[in-house]
């Protein structure tokens, strides 16, 4: 899965990747709305583009998402009609 390979590579501590896919597994659980958005991988993407290889902004951004999908969306630049573009160019390296 490329957004697997993309974690692995912005989070290579130790135990950190795994760590950092489980909370993206758990969030459609506990979003309280629209389970099949936090399962998608725009969204997960999302979360982990704004990290930017940070546990800190990881967090931060998990809680965006949890508040307004939409506004993490337009923070990781994926709310426009080419985001399957530029989610192709960010996970495809």
């Amino acid at each position: 899965m490329r957004l697997e390979r993309r974690i692995r590579r912005d989070f290579p501590e130790p135990g950190s990747a795994v760590e950092i896919m489980r909370m993206l597994d758990g969030l459609p659980g506990t979003a309280g709305y629209d389970e099949e958005h936090f399962a998608g991988e725009r969204l997960q993407a999302a979360i982990v583009l704004l990290a930017e290889g940070s546990i800190r902004r990881f967090h931060e951004s998990v809680g965006l998402a949890l508040t307004d999908w939409r506004d993490l969306l337009v923070a990781a630049e994926l709310d426009h009609e080419s985001w399957p573009d530029r989610l192709q160019a960010e996970l495809s390296h």
